[in-house]
């Protein structure tokens, strides 16, 4: 199992995006706060993390993404199905045709009827949960993509 988690936890990119925006606040914010007597987690939590909400709001949803899509390494590291994310089971679904579980008994037609209507359900299950939750984040985003963004 922590062949699948220790290999994604920390991204290059999102770590570059992240660095560059930490550079952009101004150190002058951290100065002043060191003046007046706040220490290091104070400005951290009351000045540093605020003005990154954006940017991190923008690495949370590229690490979600990025995760709930995810099924190649489970494909192969896990060989207990038990273990299985849903991507990869959605993924057997759709790309295997493994539906003979869920048809029941029936019909040919109704069989492949069922079967059809069950890998659209398996569609809608793989997109609506990032569906739902891009609202919430897309007033972040662009502004956060930004200011992680190369200055020049």
């Amino acid at each position: 199992m922590w062949a699948l988690i220790l290999p994604g936890a920390i991204s290059t990119f999102n770590l570059i995006i992240m660095r560059t925006a930490f550079e952009a606040i101004p150190v002058g914010l951290e100065e002043s706060a060191k003046m007046d007597g706040a220490n290091d987690f104070t400005i951290l939590f009351r000045i540093i993390l605020p003005l990154s909400l954006p940017v991190i709001a923008v690495i949370l949803l590229y690490y979600g993404v990025s995760h709930w899509n995810a099924w190649f390494n489970a494909m192969i590291f896990l060989k207990d199905r038990d273990l299985y994310p849903l991507q990869l089971i959605l993924r057997e679904i759709l790309i295997v045709g493994n539906t003979t579980e869920m048809t029941g008994g029936g019909d040919v037609g109704e069989m492949a009827l069922i079967s059809e209507t069950i890998k659209y359900a398996t569609i809608i299950v793989a997109t609506v949960p990032i569906l739902c939750v891009y609202p919430f984040l897309q007033k972040y985003f662009v502004k956060g993509a930004l200011i992680g963004a190369v200055k020049g």
